[in-house]
């Protein structure tokens, strides 16, 4: 899912005139732009896909969230570090680096033949994505003359970003139509022209001296694994939080993460400044992105299992189904953009995630028989819209005031967060379906053993697959209202601490720089 880009301050006209564009630019923004097209087209695609991988692979329900889980977890904890080795090492060979290795992870995955080894393809694509996506938008920085020019290829780059979430949906469900493991292939024609083309268009940039922080971004990679494994073992049947598969790998991960921020705050050369996060507005803003980025990615994921497996549709109808949540993005992100100059940012995006909890209420009413048009559509429209006037603001409060040397960083933190609270969310909201399915179907079985047997083989079948899509939908319409809460909490959040001003925001988005999920 994409964040809008904040506008590019234009060069002064006769700096600008000064400049000589070069031809081959539009071949430079089509590769950057493809690259990013193919790593957001990605996070949707796979949604669509997941029913299919699950019956062939043999996922179990409560390991199938890793297929999304493993890949937003490595991409936003190592997006920081990408970044890093593309100003050190140089962009144009991190940027190729990180495409190819994109692309042969997609190969492993499309030929997986079991659960570990799509999951290693699927960690293998994030940290291509990690060393692709941050270098990429760097790269049309310095490749585009400052103004006109430079303006336009991130406006391009940005509608690409908004375009791949759409274009993901259809995609993926006409290619899962002839198998799952096409929407893997995909990437690997793409990716190959990709690297071919920037080897022979674009320029290196300058390297800068520096230092690498792996010992950050590894504590916290590894912490975000390791913390998401025990709340997804939390989610097996009859596990508690004392048994030590559950509690151990919390332990860790907390304390990796722990270690994280021990390491950052002392750290030379940090990955994550604290001066960064420090600043109340740019904080305020990760956390709402945080909580955000949380019940988006389980509402996805969520409703594609609901739509294929409860409510019958095929992998091409489930993405034609998603299409009016990408409509409804546009139209409030258009909305706010307009809104941004003459109201507190606070407003639009508590509003909007007010707008947004709404529809995820609206989820949690689902039955296992309910209709496409008449209980599903309105409360996607609704999500859509509520955060669509989320994301802009957002954007904003998220790089305002930071120093020119920092707008790289705190754009990519902004990044990094949705992609972290997606992962996190997503383990939080797994385990508490996985309970409540669990809970369902131990309350129906002990109503069902003094009910009179079905009479055919036939009938039998019929009453089983009723109660598995009861089951089902129970434990996603309860992860609905707990995804519902969260975006109340971050609407309270909003409201309360995003305090700047719309005039202030205004004067200070001219040294921002432009984001792109």
């Amino acid at each position: 899912m994409s964040i809008a880009s904040p506008p590019v301050p234009a060069e002064p006209p006769a700096a600008a005139a000064a400049r000589t564009p070069s031809p081959r630019l539009g071949l430079a923004l089509v590769l950057l732009t493809g690259a990013q097209l193919m790593i957001v087209l990605d996070a949707t695609i796979v949604n669509i896909a997941l029913p299919s991988v699950q019956t062939e692979l043999n996922f179990t329900p409560e390991n199938l969230s890793w297929v999304v889980t493993i890949y937003a977890i490595t991409f936003g904890g190592l997006l920081l570090l990408g970044g890093r080795l593309g100003d050190v090492l140089g962009r144009r060979k991190v940027f190729i680096a990180g495409v190819l290795l994109f692309s042969l992870a997609s190969l492993l995955g499309g030929l997986a033949q079991a659960e570990w080894q799509l999951l290693a393809a699927r960690t293998l694509q994030g940290v291509g994505a990690a060393a692709a996506a941050p270098t990429a938008l760097a790269l049309v920085t310095t490749t585009f003359p400052a103004g006109p020019a430079r303006n336009r290829a991130f406006a391009v780059f940005a509608a690409m970003s908004g375009a791949g979430a759409a274009v993901g949906l259809i995609l993926g469900g006409a290619l899962t139509e002839v198998s799952w493991r096409w929407t893997m292939f995909i990437n690997v024609p793409i990716g190959l022209l990709i690297a071919f083309g920037a080897v022979r268009v674009l320029t290196e940039s300058p390297r800068q001296h520096g230092r690498f922080d792996l010992p950050g971004a590894f504590t916290a990679t590894l912490g975000l694994v390791s913390l998401v494994y025990g709340l997804t073992q939390k989610g097996q049947p009859n596990s508690t939080w004392t048994e030590f598969g559950v509690l151990a790998p919390i332990a860790l991960g907390v304390v990796l993460l722990a270690a994280f921020l021990l390491i950052e705050s002392r750290a030379r050369q940090p990955l994550l400044p604290v001066r960064i996060v420090a600043d109340r507005t740019r904080g305020v803003s990760f956390v709402v992105m945080l909580i955000v980025g949380a019940s988006m990615f389980a509402m996805f994921f969520f409703l594609a299992l609901y739509i294929q497996q409860v409510l019958g549709f095929t992998p091409l109808e489930s993405g034609l189904a998603f299409l009016p949540f990408s409509f409804g993005i546009i139209v409030a992100a258009q909305l706010a953009s307009t809104l941004v100059a003459r109201t507190d940012p606070r407003w639009i995006a508590g509003v909007g995630a007010l707008i947004a909890g709404g529809g995820m209420l609206g989820f949690a009413q689902l039955e296992y028989d309910s209709t496409y048009l008449g209980d599903l559509l309105p409360w996607i429209l609704a999500m859509s819209f509520g955060l669509g006037l989320v994301f802009i603001p957002l954007t904003l409060t998220a790089v305002s005031r930071v120093e020119a040397n920092d707008s790289g960083v705190g754009s990519a933190v902004l990044n990094t967060v949705q992609q972290v609270g997606g992962a996190l969310g997503l383990a939080i909201l797994g385990t508490v379906a996985a309970n409540a399915a669990a809970s369902k179907a131990t309350q129906l079985m002990a109503g069902a053993a003094s009910a009179p047997a079905p009479g055919s083989a036939e009938a039998a079948a019929a009453a089983q697959e009723q109660f598995a899509h009861i089951v089902q939908t129970y434990g996603f319409t309860q992860a609905f209202i707990v995804a519902a809460s969260m975006l109340g909490v971050a609407a309270v959040i909003t409201f309360f601490g995003l305090n700047i001003r719309h005039e202030d925001l205004a004067t200070d988005g001219a040294d921002s720089t432009p984001v792109a999920a």
